[in-house]
């Protein structure tokens, strides 16, 4: 069974605005340093997408792959590897839990990062770290500063 790489952080915001934002594919290159583009392929009848394509560029790597998305109510959302160049495996969820009232959110991320390439285990989830961390602070600075959709 693959390792996973897991994070948290309280973000000032009610779990649905934070849910607003990890839902808003299109803007995530204006939050997100590796994510240049973002599109939708694909939507669910509630207009929540279902695949995504994503082109990352983190200097040294730079990928595009496709994501597939499943929405496990309105606290959870999971994805799934669809295609890719240079990974084997890309399995992720976020998770927010409602704090004080509803007035913040703990967001979980974990992440499970597989590349085509022979990796080192401590290497591969010390970049797992990194990506889940800037995404986590990405996400609270993006929130906590009024840039819902």
């Amino acid at each position: 069974m693959a390792e996973h790489t897991r994070s948290s952080i309280v973000i000032e915001a009610a779990p649905a605005e934070v849910m607003e934002v990890i839902a808003d594919f299109a803007r995530y290159p204006e939050w997100t340093g590796e994510v240049k583009e973002a599109e939708v392929l694909s939507t669910d009848d509630r207009g929540r997408a279902e695949q995504v394509r994503l082109l990352l560029d983190a200097g040294a790597i730079r990928d595009e792959h496709t994501l597939a998305y499943d929405w496990a109510g309105p606290h959870e959302v999971r994805w799934s590897l669809v295609k890719s160049q240079m990974l084997r495996a890309l399995d992720g969820v976020y998770s927010l839990r409602a704090l004080d009232g509803g007035r913040r959110t703990e967001v979980t991320y974990q992440l499970t990062v597989d590349v085509k390439i022979p990796m080192l285990g401590m290497i591969k989830r010390k970049a797992e770290k990194v990506i889940i961390d800037r995404a986590l602070d990405g996400l609270k600075k993006r929130v906590e500063s009024g840039g819902r959709p």
